[in-house]
């Protein structure tokens, strides 16, 4: 592990949220505008995962906890 590279929260695919939800998540706990929480989504949707947010081990924790308090599948790895 190196300690200079950020932690990255990364949102998977999963079958039971409706896109419309996973926007709606992005704009509330991201603060997104619509069209960036729409391209995340659909990076979701199609690719089966997106990184939507980056920083200390310790934001991205709490990032994980709060989508996953949305019901959304989500991990957080160090980034490479």
């Amino acid at each position: 592990m190196r300690p200079d590279l950020p932690w990255l929260t990364i949102v998977w695919n999963d079958p039971v949220n409706l896109m419309s939800y996973v926007t709606y998540v992005f704009q509330t706990v991201f603060g997104y505008p619509r069209q960036k929480a729409e391209k995340l989504m659909m990076d979701v949707h199609h690719k089966g995962r997106a990184v939507v947010s980056s920083g200390t081990r310790e934001e991205m924790e709490r990032d994980v906890q709060i989508l996953h308090s949305y019901g959304l599948w989500a991990t957080l790895q160090q980034d490479r």
